[in-house]
């Protein structure tokens, strides 16, 4: 798969909202020409169960045909079943049963690249660069990434047994673990020469509340008032509207956020920041690339037209449709794109993205995304991540050398130099309702 196909199947979880009241779920009356369209797809289904080569399942055909309608209307929509659904749920509430290892292929062997802090596979003993040969004694060498992350996932309480092959190890090791719920951090903050810095991996359910956890934090060691801040946004696929809404609001004292258009009346919505008493607007700076998608779109949107932050980095990549998931039964559900993205001065994201107020090219991309080639990069106690760029649960000690970073060496300039920079940031006098 390639590097573009895998951000938007990480992007397609942005912005998704439960299903409305209002927006149909089940299917309506249909006219005599739709009859008579369906008559057309049961004969052809019929022709090619009894004319394929070999026998097909029909929940196989009529499962290819829904996947392919849907895929023929936008890359974000989808029909989600089995596995899919429960990652979706899982990716959206930030945590789930699992060892907490992050796994790659080399050499067509899946290999240990990280272990989490604080997570059973570190307290059984896995370590980086351990090959898994087996998975509960099923060998690995037919699995793919998918099919091995799955396995090792499961209950809290539940064990699965490793057959690891390690450097110095004359025979292979057998592991029993039991697993837990790995807590996936979105989160990630520091000081840089006496700036804050806050980067932001994903939109989940407390995202907001960590947030303000890391302002607080900072606010209380800058005696209340903070000096400058970065927030980075970079190589964020997205994630909760309602997150994208809270954390804007942490930056901004009242005034629309974003607003959605669609089809349906339910997705005609506004949503605002609330006013603020004692409000400081500290220097701020959003950080963002080709990476920074839908949700942090929508923060990135928001402060940049209410003039409350300076946009610093490469256009972003574009993705300004909302997907609403619209429960089937039990075990599956559609995600549907239902309305469209704007920023408070009605600005339209879809395709169109983010333009950065001062740009600053990154030099070494191939190198941002190494981790990531066809072989690809699966996480079992976090997201595929976009970059090499290590999430919040990461030691601070493999932190990248923020000086050799490119792109956040030239935003802490800014900072430094906040007064002739501050005037890009066009204060915006209407009142955005």
């Amino acid at each position: 798969m390639k590097k573009r196909d895998r951000f938007i199947a990480a992007a397609i979880f942005v912005g998704m909202v439960l299903a409305q009241a209002g927006i149909a779920s089940r299917a309506e009356a249909l006219s005599g020409d739709d009859y008579r369209q369906l008559e057309t797809f049961a004969n052809i289904l019929a022709v090619a169960q009894q004319n394929y080569v070999s026998p097909v399942p029909t929940k196989e055909l009529v499962d290819g045909a829904i996947h392919g309608m849907l895929a023929s209307l936008d890359p974000h929509s989808a029909y989600l079943t089995g596995d899919d659904y429960r990652d979706l749920e899982d990716h959206t509430r930030g945590s789930f049963g699992g060892i907490g290892i992050t796994v790659t292929l080399t050499n067509g062997v899946i290999t240990v690249t990280e272990t989490m802090k604080d997570t059973p596979a570190e307290r059984g003993g896995v370590k980086v660069g351990d090959q898994i040969l087996k998975i509960d004694n099923q060998p690995t060498a037919t699995m793919t990434l998918d099919a091995a992350v799955s396995r090792m996932r499961g209950v809290r309480g539940s064990s699965v047994q490793l057959t690891l092959r390690r450097d110095g190890q004359a025979s292979p090791l057998t592991i029993s673990i039991a697993r837990d719920v790995i807590k996936i951090e979105s989160v990630n903050s520091r000081d840089i020469d006496g700036y804050a810095y806050i980067r932001l991996d994903q939109f989940q359910e407390a995202s907001d509340e960590e947030i303000e956890q890391r302002i607080a934090s900072f606010q209380k060691e800058d005696h209340g008032r903070i000096r400058g801040m970065v927030l980075d946004l970079r190589d964020n696929p997205g994630g909760l509207l309602n997150q994208a809404v809270k954390i804007a609001d942490e930056f901004l004292d009242g005034g629309m956020v974003v607003y959605t258009q669609g089809r349906d009346e339910t997705q005609q919505e506004k949503f605002f920041a609330h006013p603020k008493s004692g409000f400081y607007p500290f220097p701020l700076i959003v950080l963002v690339n080709g990476g920074t998608a839908s949700a942090s779109e929508i923060v990135a949107g928001a402060l940049q037209d209410h003039g409350r932050a300076l946009i610093v980095g490469t256009q972003t990549f574009g993705k300004g449709s909302v997907q609403t998931i619209l429960p089937i039964d039990d075990h599956s559900a559609l995600q549907l794109t239902t309305a469209r993205y704007y920023t408070p001065a009605g600005r339209s994201i879809q395709a169109v993205g983010i333009t950065p107020d001062v740009v600053v090219d990154d030099p070494r991309p191939e190198l941002a995304m190494k981790e990531d080639e066809d072989e690809g990069v699966h996480n079992v106690a976090t997201i595929p991540p976009a970059s090499s760029k290590q999430s919040g649960a990461a030691s601070a000690s493999k932190e990248p050398d923020w000086t050799i970073d490119v792109q956040l060496t030239k935003t802490i300039d800014i900072l430094k130099h906040w007064n002739t920079f501050k005037t890009q940031l066009v204060r915006k006098e209407t009142v955005f309702g």
